[in-house]
Parts: structure tokens; C-alpha cells; sequence
């Protein structure tokens, strides 16, 4: 039976562990994370949940490892980012810094477009 080198990797926004270890070439991701022992370590790890990936991209606790591989248990999100970025857009309309219509960064020469037509238009109505 060969043996694989894997890495075994959770972080918490304070610290992060990076754990290595030599497993057996057939084991898959549960069985990795088991022998790790971090699960002792941070009991608050429940992989019910927790979603746990290799390299970034989300996997199967069933999928089996290559050498190399490091598996990575996240935690659960505390807010949702798209309402993050949305509530922060508009927190720019309302300050500012954002174009009211088209949500982007503000156009000084759409502004002042916009302004030499609404001045036009107010003269319009003066003569009227």
C-alpha cells in the first residue's frame, strides 16, 4: 500500500491551521479529515455543514485524494455577499459617490449634460 502526502487546513479568522500527514493512496476525504484529528481539535466542526473542498473547489466527503491535495473544511458564512455589495451600492447612491441611475461610478460630464438640458428646458418654460 502506498502513501500519499496531503494537507488538512481549516482557518478561523484569528488563526488557521495547516495540518500535514502521509495517508494511505485509497483514502477519501472523510477519512483524511478523521485522521487528522482536527476535528478533536475544533469540535465546533460539524461536516454535516461545513462544506470541505481541494484547492478551493467544493467536494464530496467520498472523493478520494491525489498526492499533494489539500483539503479545506469552511465555515459557514455569516452574511450573504451579494446583500452585502447591494446594501454598500446603495449606501453610495445616497452619499454620493455612486450615479443614482446607472449604479457606477459618477459621470461628472453626464451630470453636467444633464444640467445644460434641465437649464435649457427652464428657459424654455421662462419664454413660454
Amino acid at each position: 500500500m502506498s502513501l500519499i502526502q496531503v494537507e488538512v487546513v481549516y482557518a478561523l479568522p484569528y488563526k488557521q491551521v495547516v495540518l500535514s500527514l502521509k495517508v494511505a493512496a485509497d483514502c477519501d476525504v472523510q477519512q483524511v479529515i478523521d485522521q487528522s484529528g482536527i476535528l478533536q481539535q475544533f469540535p465546533e466542526i460539524d461536516l454535516d455543514t461545513n462544506m470541505v473542498g481541494v484547492f478551493g473547489r467544493q467536494v464530496k466527503l467520498d472523493s478520494h485524494l491525489r498526492a499533494g491535495d489539500r483539503v479545506e473544511i469552511y465555515r459557514p458564512l455569516l452574511a450573504d455577499p451579494k446583500d452585502i455589495r447591494r446594501r454598500r451600492a446603495e449606501q453610495a447612491k445616497e452619499e454620493g459617490r455612486a450615479d443614482k441611475v446607472t449604479g457606477g461610478r459618477p459621470n461628472p460630464g453626464r451630470a453636467s449634460v444633464r444640467a445644460s438640458k434641465d437649464s435649457a428646458q427652464a428657459e424654455d418654460e421662462l419664454k413660454e
